[in-house]
């Protein structure tokens, strides 16, 4: 497409996709070429949270000209491309923890007010979840039960076989999605939007011209406003004073109803955010030790201390405890030697005459 593989960039750092950057002049009529993203997903990665739209670039396209700072889209043959944002992502120019200038914190404050406009029954975009995660409209319990169930289904369970004897030694069993349940029920209604659920310094990227844009909307989806803003604060990680003004110049955005009971709900959707990363950073935490063997590198107990961190952080959401440092070490320890074992086994099944 671009007439020159040698300018192409990447596979890109990511997760969930495999991404390059290709520069396509012409395509706009802009005197320099304006690059654009290809990507896939990667086969057999985990997801730790729903999808709710059957397409990231589908809804894009239904989004241009009620949101603001997304990315354009060209079909450039049979590839679906979103333009390439050339700048830097918040978390490279103000880390997590730092303060935001307020002439940034205030297009995100605009970017909730565009969201609380788009209500489920105005837009196109063709939605794949099924009713078992979906909730009716305003139904705020029935929407954070069925995140709830996701996170108890999709992650733990579905991750069982391979992580059940990890789960068991963090403290991490089936009953504390009961005491979650215990500890987050009793939402205040609230009117449904559309939400990107993801809204997290690197997934907004400034321009040049100090303009923000919102990238990875794949996660989005139509729920109660007062999530989004509880998973923003989250991943975000302001500073306490400016925590407090997003707060309070989200509430002057959102639509109307949209901040009934938030005093109440806010610490309880927090609390599942909590929650949830607990599963989420232990997977990931273990996976990322795959064919380490011992702790001599400090490798096993830098691991724990990630985990220890998030258990401590959900004590009381889940009713657990949070295991002494070299119990967690030994528990990562014990998970690398079976996976090892696994992948020793695996390998003698593929060779013929193996064991």
């Amino acid at each position: 497409m671009s007439g020159d593989a040698g300018v192409v960039e990447g596979p890109l750092q990511g997760y969930h996709h495999e991404t390059y950057v290709v520069p396509l002049p012409g395509w706009t009529g802009e005197a320099e070429p304006v690059r654009w993203k290809c990507r896939e997903p990667r086969p057999g990665l985990l997801w730790f949270d729903r999808r709710c739209f059957a397409s990231e670039e589908e809804l894009l396209r239904a989004l241009q000209g009620r949101i603001e700072g997304i990315p354009d889209l060209i079909q450039a043959g049979s590839a679906g491309l979103q333009r390439f944002i050339e700048g830097e992502t918040l978390g490279a120019l103000f880390g997590s923890g730092g303060e935001i200038p307020s002439s940034l914190l205030g297009q995100i404050v605009s970017l909730f007010g565009q969201l609380a406009r788009v209500k489920p029954d105005s837009l196109t975009a063709e939605r794949t979840c099924t009713s078992v995660y979906r909730a009716a409209e305003g139904d705020t319990d029935g929407f954070l039960e069925r995140l709830i169930l996701f996170t108890e289904e999709e992650v733990y369970q579905r991750n069982m076989p391979d992580f059940k004897g990890l789960f068991y030694d963090l403290g991490l069993e089936s009953a504390s999605f009961g005491k979650l349940r215990e500890q987050v029920s009793g939402l205040t209604s609230r009117p449904f939007h559309l939400l990107h659920a993801d809204l997290h310094r690197e997934n907004f990227v400034v321009d040049g011209a100090g303009r923000l844009w919102t990238i990875d909307w794949e996660l989005a989806m139509f729920g109660d406003p007062l999530y989004d803003l509880a998973t923003h604060l989250y991943l975000m990680r302001y500073p306490r004073d400016q925590e407090r003004r997003m707060i309070e110049r989200w509430r002057e955005v959102v639509a109307p109803g949209g901040s009934d009971g938030w005093e109440k709900d806010l610490p309880k959707l927090l609390a599942f955010k909590r929650a949830q990363s607990v599963f989420t950073d232990v997977i990931r935490t273990a996976l990322s030790l795959e064919g380490e063997r011992t702790a001599d590198t400090g490798v096993l107990a830098r691991a724990g201390d990630r985990i220890r961190q998030v258990l401590s952080a959900a004590t009381v959401p889940l009713g657990i405890g949070v295991p002494a440092p070299e119990s967690v070490t030994a528990a990562l320890g014990r998970w690398c030697e079976e996976q090892a074992k696994s992948a020793e086994v695996l390998a003698g099944a593929a060779v013929p005459g193996g064991a």
